[in-house]
């Protein structure tokens, strides 16, 4: 066995390292630290999710392209009702903020005339505009007696909005 060879001992430096070892020991710490800054997730940012941003296959007419809707705060004075509509396409030009009116066809159809119930209502949020399995909803804000209207129409009636600009 030869002198070191086999040994159990430290290796030790006799000095600072110098020239290439000194620039690889700086560029390693460098790579180190960068590949550390990338990896940090954000604390609003879940693991798993793609950055923000826009994607070119969707156009901007298209309802995947447009930013989510925020639900808008209730007015004073006023009370919130969920309204399933007798037809759901409806929900998809509707945004929190836009006007609608809002009408009820009987169930039984006698007169096939729809019934204003409340018009000018302010949408407060749209849930599951593109589901197809018929949970989405249009949130209003509704007088008091306009809502107890609205709950109260008897079962097999169905509401509809005309939109306002």
């Amino acid at each position: 066995m030869a002198a070191g060879e086999g040994s159990l001992q430290p290796v030790r430096w006799r000095g600072l390292p110098r020239g290439r070892t000194l620039l690889r020991v700086a560029l390693v710490a460098v790579l180190l630290g960068l590949a550390a800054a990338v990896l940090q997730t954000p604390a609003g940012c879940p693991p798993g999710t793609a950055p923000a941003g826009p994607t070119p296959a969707a156009s901007p007419a298209s309802p995947a392209a447009r930013p989510p809707s925020v639900a808008l705060p209730l007015p004073s004075g006023s009370v919130g009702v969920p309204v399933r509509l007798a037809e759901p396409a409806a929900l998809a030009v509707l945004r929190p903020g836009a006007r609608v009116d809002l009408l009820v066809v009987p169930a039984d159809g006698a007169g096939g005339e729809a019934t204003l119930l409340a018009p000018r209502a302010l949408v407060l949020d749209v849930v599951g505009a593109g589901s197809v399995d018929g949970s989405s909803a249009l949130y209003l804000a509704l007088r008091p007696e306009q809502a107890q209207q609205a709950v109260g129409v008897p079962e097999g009636s169905r509401f509809a909005v005309v939109v306002r600009g």
